[in-house]
C-alpha cells in the first residue's frame, strides 16, 4: 500500500496509479476495502491559531490528536466526529461526512470546514475556501468534498473553525411508558425552546437530551427541562454523564460483527423506518440522533459474513455503509446526476477515484 508522505509525493503517487482507493484510520472499513493507498503519513497540525479558533492539519491526523491540541485551549470541534478514539482521521471523517450526537445544537462538518487542498484524480493540487472564517471567495469546495468518499481526488490539507467547550454539561435520561410516547416526547423537544447539546432516541422507549454551558446555570436549566419533560427521568453528570455520549459517539452499542449504516431522515420518516425493522425476526439495534434527523442502524451479519441481512435491501431511504462487507459502501442511492458527471469530468478524468461508477458523490 503506498503511503506518501508530503503532497509533492501524492501527487507522484495518483500520476503513476491505475486506480486510487484511500484509507485513513481504518474506522470504517466498508468505506475502505482493499484501499491502494493510506494517509497515514500525511500526518500532523499546520497552524493553529487559538485566538482566531482555527487550525489547519493535514488529512492524516488523528482526530484524537486534534481534540487534544484543541482541549488545552478550552475548545473542541463543535461537530463532535465520531469514532476518535478508534482514531479516525480528520480526512476519512469529512470524506464520509461523519458528525457525532452534537450536531443537533452547532450543525455538522460542513459548517466548520473553511478550506481543503486536494490532489485531483488529474493530479492537480486543487485549493478551495481559506484558511479564515470570513472567506466567500471562489467555487465552494469545501462543502464538495463532504461526504464524497474521496470521489473528485484525495484530501491532504484541511482547515477548521472550532468553538469554546461549554463549561459543563448535563443529560436526562428519559423513559417513556411506549415507543409512541417516546417519539412524541423526541417531537415535543424538537419543537420546543429549551438549547439543546443533543437529542437521541434508542428505542423502544428511551430519550437521551444533553445540555451544556456555564455550570451555575445548568441547574436551573434541568429542572425546567424536567418539568417539560412529564416523564420519569435520570439526570446525569460528571464522569456518567460523559460516558453516555462518548459511547454514542464510538458506537458501543454495535453488537460484535454487525454491520453498520447511517441513514439521513427525517422525523416525521422514523415510523416507516420502524415499520421495516418490524417485519424483519431478527434483533436490530439502532439509534436516532440529531433529533430523529439521523438513523444509525447495527444489521446483523449474514452466514457467509459477506452479506448483511435482508433488511439492508428493504431499507426505505438511502444509506451510506459504515461496518460490513458490502459490494459499495452506497445503499439504495440513486443514479449519478449530471452535475457529479461533469465534475468528474474536470476533477477525474480517467475515472481514478471513482471507486463505485454510477453513484452520487452525497448518500
Amino acid at each position: 500500500m503506498l503511503v506518501p508522505r508530503s503532497i509533492e509525493e501524492l501527487q507522484t503517487a495518483i500520476q503513476a496509479a491505475s486506480s486510487v482507493k484511500v484509507v485513513g484510520g481504518g474506522t470504517k472499513p466498508a468505506m475502505s476495502e482493499s484501499a491502494t493507498m493510506s494517509t497515514r503519513g500525511l500526518n500532523g497540525v499546520l497552524e493553529y491559531e487559538p485566538s482566531e479558533y482555527t487550525f489547519t492539519a493535514l488529512a492524516g491526523t488523528p482526530l484524537r490528536d486534534i481534540a487534544a491540541l484543541l482541549g488545552e485551549n478550552g475548545q473542541f470541534l463543535p461537530f463532535d466526529p465520531p469514532l476518535i478514539d478508534a482514531g479516525a482521521t480528520v480526512g476519512g471523517t469529512v470524506a464520509a461526512g461523519l458528525s457525532g450526537p452534537g450536531r443537533y445544537r452547532y450543525g455538522g462538518v460542513r459548517d466548520f470546514l473553511l478550506g481543503v487542498r486536494m490532489v485531483s484524480g488529474a493530479a492537480r493540487v486543487v485549493f478551495g475556501g481559506g484558511k479564515v472564517v470570513k472567506n466567500a471567495a471562489g467555487f465552494d469546495l469545501p462543502k464538495l468534498m463532504v461526504g464524497g468518499l474521496g470521489r473528485w481526488g484525495v484530501l491532504a490539507e484541511l482547515t477548521f473553525k472550532v468553538f469554546p467547550a461549554p463549561e459543563a454539561f448535563r443529560s436526562l435520561k428519559i423513559e417513556a411508558a411506549s415507543s409512541q410516547q417516546a417519539m412524541q416526547i423526541l417531537s415535543r423537544l424538537a419543537k420546543s425552546q429549551f438549547e439543546l447539546s443533543c437529542l437521541d432516541w434508542e428505542p423502544p422507549q428511551r430519550i437521551w437530551v444533553r445540555l451544556g454551558g456555564l455550570a451555575e446555570s445548568l441547574q436551573k436549566r434541568m429542572s425546567r427541562l424536567q418539568e417539560f419533560v412529564k416523564a420519569d427521568v435520570d439526570m446525569l453528570d460528571g464522569a456518567d454523564e460523559a460516558g453516555i455520549w462518548h459511547a454514542a459517539r464510538e458506537f458501543a452499542w454495535v453488537p460484535h460483527g454487525h454491520a453498520l449504516v447511517k441513514m439521513p431522515l427525517v422525523p416525521q420518516q422514523i415510523e416507516e423506518v420502524e415499520d421495516c425493522i418490524r417485519r424483519v425476526p431478527e434483533n436490530v439495534p439502532r439509534r436516532y440522533s440529531v433529533g430523529g434527523n439521523v438513523a444509525w442502524i447495527a444489521l446483523p451479519v449474514g452466514d457467509d459474513g459477506d452479506s448483511t441481512s435482508p433488511l439492508a435491501h428493504e431499507l426505505p431511504f438511502p444509506a451510506l455503509a459504515l461496518r460490513g462487507k458490502w459490494k459499495r459502501p452506497w445503499i439504495g442511492a440513486p443514479a449519478t446526476t449530471p452535475f457529479a458527471r461533469r465534475l468528474l469530468s474536470v476533477f477525474d478524468p480517467e475515472a481514478k477515484c471513482t471507486p463505485d461508477e454510477g453513484h452520487p458523490s452525497r448518500p
